[in-house]
């Protein structure tokens, strides 16, 4: 019995000195990882020159800014496109031909009708003047008491029926030369020439395919006024009352990131465009595009410049506390500083007075260092 009990408080004391021992180990682990107690290093930040933006972000795609639709004003077979998509076109160039076989026909056939018409129209002048001079001579006679009543009413008659025959025949020459001029035009709408300067973008029609232009008018192709694009870009209900026409705006494409396009918003369309219970309105605006870098469909991360300062001093948002800073004097401490600011987003703040280029200001977060100093100091007070 004694020598169980004595075990036992071997047992016991081991454990305590072990337990001793864990304590001693663990305090001097963190004493070694804490050095010798010094401060906790601050987070700065040299105070630096730049430009701040206050920026309304939203996603656009590029379109042409003028663009036309070609069609085919006249049914037919497309015989022949002249053009090619990406190839440069100049107002009145040829584009495409339909077969003019049939348009030919009716203007030669027109033509004829319009001809014949014209011989009758000499012939009918030739009767009027014959049925003036009988009128002309029965007169006579009838003052010469030479002729009858019946006679000199036939001639009148006679006079009328040519004149009015002369005056129906001008009408009908009238009419197919109209008819004339609309077959020459469907004519020439066989050979479809470019409306505008500009590229083509697209052709929706292929060589010999029958059109019909009945009813609407056949697309054959898209030519766009590439040298200016137009980016169309949908800005969110929350964002939209913050843009006024007029404001400067940039925007960069997913090819180049790095490069900025500037230009000026123009006008917000009122109507919006809801997708999936998204409220979203189209702001657009109009950029330069003379090395044809731009091409339509493009996306382009858009920025809306509310307010922008370029050039001035600024300091992290971060570093400011109801205008006043820490800034680190000549022993390397912080010394509490009121500065005047400007502008400011999220990340940085403008400082128009109070601090100069290259000072040392605190930013509110320490290093992460900081944070484990002050546990381990506050473990060794637990420990003492």
């Amino acid at each position: 019995m004694a020598s169980a009990t004595r075990a036992r408080h071997r047992r016991l004391k081991w454990v305590g000195f072990l337990v001793v021992l864990f304590a001693l180990a663990f305090a001097a682990f963190w004493y070694a990882r804490n050095g010798n107690g010094n401060e906790p290093a601050l987070n700065t930040v040299a105070v630096s020159r730049g430009d701040i933006q206050n920026l309304v972000s939203a996603t656009g795609v590029l379109e042409p800014s003028n663009y036309v639709d070609v069609g085919a004003q006249v049914s037919g077979q497309l015989e022949l496109i002249h053009v090619r998509v990406g190839q440069p076109v100049s107002t009145g160039d040829l584009l495409a031909e339909i077969d003019p076989t049939v348009y030919v026909a009716k203007v030669d056939a027109t033509r004829a009708q319009l001809k014949n018409q014209q011989a009758q129209l000499a012939d009918r002048k030739a009767q009027l003047r014959l049925a003036e001079i009988q009128f002309q001579r029965q007169q006579n006679l009838w003052r010469e008491d030479a002729t009858t009543r019946e006679s000199l009413q036939t001639a009148e008659a006679s006079l009328a029926s040519a004149r009015a025959q002369l005056a129906m025949l001008e009408a009908q020459i009238e009419q197919t030369s109209s008819t004339l001029r609309a077959e020459e035009a469907n004519l020439g709408y066989a050979r479809i020439y470019a409306p505008m300067d500009g590229t083509v973008v697209s052709i929706e029609a292929r060589q010999g395919q029958t059109l019909n232009a009945s009813q609407t008018a056949p697309l054959l192709m898209r030519i766009a006024n590439l040298s200016t694009m137009r980016v169309r870009a949908q800005v969110s209900e929350a964002d939209v009352g913050k843009l006024q026409p007029g404001m400067r705006v940039y925007f960069t494409t997913l090819g180049d990131s790095e490069h900025k396009l500037y230009g000026e918003l123009q006008y917000i369309e009122p109507t919006p465009e809801v997708t999936n219970n998204v409220v979203l309105y189209n702001a657009l605006f109009t950029v330069d595009n003379q090395e044809g870098r731009l091409l339509p469909q493009m996306t382009a991360q858009v920025f809306f410049i509310q307010d922008e300062a370029l050039n001035v001093l600024r300091v992290p948002v971060s570093a400011v506390v109801r205008n006043q800073v820490k800034v680190l004097d000549a022993k390397g401490q912080p010394q509490i500083r009121a500065i005047e600011t400007g502008i400011s987003n999220r990340v940085y703040v403008e400082v128009r007075s109070g601090l100069n280029e290259g000072d040392q200001v605190v930013l509110a977060n320490r290093d992460p260092r900081a944070g484990q100093g002050e546990s381990r100091a506050a473990f060794r007070g637990m420990l003492r």
